[in-house]
């Protein structure tokens, strides 16, 4: 098997068996609603944090296999990290997602399976739908922890 038929592998078993699906009715969780007109996804995200952790993050959603395997992937690579950490964890996701050079010590797991996107530009918003939200989010909850 090489490295792309097991890249495909993981997108596909996150689809099949996502982690973190479902939303909760908890006004303790931030929610962000974010869709892709040009495919069609769409994308909701939930994220708790509790101390500048991110202590949970819910998804539901439609689209294709790489909107909805990559909201899985987030939901695992940002699920218990600070929002400095998660910030910049995503920042390399979206460097590497572009095809730019990228940090491998921060984006670490399964992440790394949607390096090849960046060879398929239409894709990148299906890629990077949920990582967009959780982005927001946090960066929602920062402000109003500065203001707060």
């Amino acid at each position: 098997m090489n490295i792309e038929q097991l890249y495909r592998q993981v997108i596909m078993d996150h689809y099949k068996y996502p982690q973190n699906k479902g939303v909760v009715s908890d006004p303790s969780y931030l929610t962000i609603h974010l869709n892709n007109p040009s495919c069609g996804d769409e994308m909701t995200v939930q994220v708790k944090v509790d101390h500048n952790q991110i202590t949970d993050i819910k998804h539901q959603g439609t689209g294709c296999s790489i909107c909805c395997s990559s909201a899985s992937v987030m939901s695992v690579t940002l699920k218990g990290k600070s929002i400095d950490e998660a910030n910049a964890i995503i920042r390399e996701f979206y460097e590497m997602i572009k095809g730019y050079p990228f940090n491998k010590d921060i984006l670490v797991g399964d992440a790394i399976v949607y390096q090849g996107v960046s060879q398929f530009p239409a894709r990148i918003k299906c890629a990077t739908l949920a990582w967009k939200a959780v982005e927001q989010g946090i960066n929602k909850i920062k402000e109003d922890n500065k203001n707060g």
